[in-house]
């Protein structure tokens, strides 16, 4: 039986299982079997589990946390961060595609969505650095993943960096729905 993972909402779990599930196939969480238990949804995807307790979901809709609650359990901060520049990447590309045809309310909605998802991608990052370090230690990086950026880009994982990233994928977002309010 697989072990089973905790996460802090049902959109973790996605993104979680989108990671680890068949060798990290873009969009493969789309495939999960999702069952209601006990105390939560429980998501399986061929070896990966991820258990989304009902209470963690809910306090996580009640406050608007795209992610959940406290630090994750599942994705480690290197992790974050890329998928954060994975949510940039493609709002910056829908962003172009709705400049050509901007008629199209969903690619508005999926552009800002994209924004709001690399931001918030980039402060659950940003939870796992103690008060005032300016770095995270090499324990913080437990997935494959993580620690390959860590070693390959270490600059991208400083709390400045991270801080910078932050500020200016919120800034896109407010400039988006600026420049193109609906």
């Amino acid at each position: 039986m697989p072990e089973r993972g905790l996460a802090r909402s049902l959109v973790e779990s996605y993104v979680y299982l989108d990671l680890v599930a068949h060798g990290g196939e873009t969009g493969a969480s789309r495939q999960a079997v999702v069952t209601q238990e006990e105390d939560g949804w429980l998501l399986r995807l061929g070896d990966a589990e991820v258990l989304v307790p009902f209470e963690a979901e809910a306090g996580a809709r009640q406050e608007e946390l795209t992610f959940g609650f406290g630090l994750s359990e599942l994705i480690d901060p290197g992790q974050w961060v890329l998928i954060a520049a994975t949510y940039a990447s493609r709002a910056l590309e829908g962003g172009l595609l709705f400049a050509v045809d901007p008629s199209d309310a969903g690619a508005f909605d999926k552009v800002a969505a994209d924004w709001r998802f690399a931001a918030d991608a980039v402060a659950e990052a940003l939870k796992f650095f103690p008060d005032g370090a300016a770095e995270l230690a090499p324990e913080a990086f437990w997935s494959e993943m993580g620690r390959s950026l860590r070693e390959s880009e270490p600059y991208r994982l400083t709390r400045r960096k991270l801080e910078s990233d932050l500020a200016f994928y919120r800034q896109s977002l407010d400039d988006f729905r600026r420049l193109h309010a609906r």
